[in-house]
């Protein structure tokens, strides 16, 4: 059974705390993440722009190795920051203990990520929150209940079955951790198509999907240079 988990977990350690402890802003969001390596993560976060943040500001803070500004939307700036993880939250993050799906934005304040996640039992809630612990980062239940399906949330996106099928394999297959565990070619084979066609699939579902996830809302407002 799927299982809806708020939480917060409180490090001085965790990723961006540095920006409300030493920025101007009291809270910043984060909105998407991306593992590019062990210990360097991507992160999509907005920002009030009445906070008065630069990218200057950003790309001066010790645990950013990169920033760049994506644009404006009705909710704030929106940046994408590379941030070199220290060993314990490399540790901690690393995907075999998150098998979760976030649900809403991520809050972060002075030490602390408040999220909201749906877990694929409680099992893999439960070895996550220990993966914390052991890592030295608090961990604090909100609340915790049982939630839909995932199939479910899937069927609803607006997928087609083929679509539905090629996601799931490579997802099963670790086609989307960091490094990956098997190549499009190979997820192809399986499915007895050519590797043009299924990156053709794994590309519409994915946007399918993100179109479902983001709607109108999380469409971004192009800067001009």
């Amino acid at each position: 059974m799927n299982i809806v988990t708020e939480f917060i977990i409180d490090s001085p350690l965790l990723p961006l705390v540095s920006i409300p402890d030493t920025l101007e802003p009291d809270e910043i969001e984060c909105v998407h993440a991306l593992c590019l390596q062990s210990d360097v993560r991507t992160f999509t976060v907005r920002i009030d722009p009445d906070d008065d943040v630069s990218p200057e500001n950003l790309s001066a803070l010790d645990e950013i190795l990169e920033t760049t500004l994506l644009g404006d939307t009705s909710d704030g700036t929106v940046y994408q920051l590379t941030v070199e993880l220290e060993e314990s939250i490399s540790e901690a993050f690393e995907s075999e203990h998150i098998d979760a799906t976030q649900l809403e934005s991520t809050t972060i304040t002075d030490n602390q990520w408040h999220e909201k996640k749906l877990f694929r039992d409680y099992e893999s809630f439960n070895e996550f929150r220990q993966s914390c612990e052991n890592n030295d980062i608090s961990f604090e239940l909100v609340s915790i209940s049982s939630g839909p399906s995932v199939s479910d949330g899937i069927a609803e996106s607006g997928l087609t079955d083929r679509q539905r099928e090629a996601l799931s394999l490579a997802l099963s297959r670790g086609y989307y951790e960091s490094p990956r565990k098997v190549t499009a070619q190979e997820l192809a084979e399986e499915l007895d198509i050519s590797q043009p066609a299924m990156s053709s699939l794994l590309r519409r579902g994915e946007r399918e999907l993100l179109s479902a996830s983001l709607g109108t809302n999380g469409q971004l407002n192009t800067l001009s240079v």
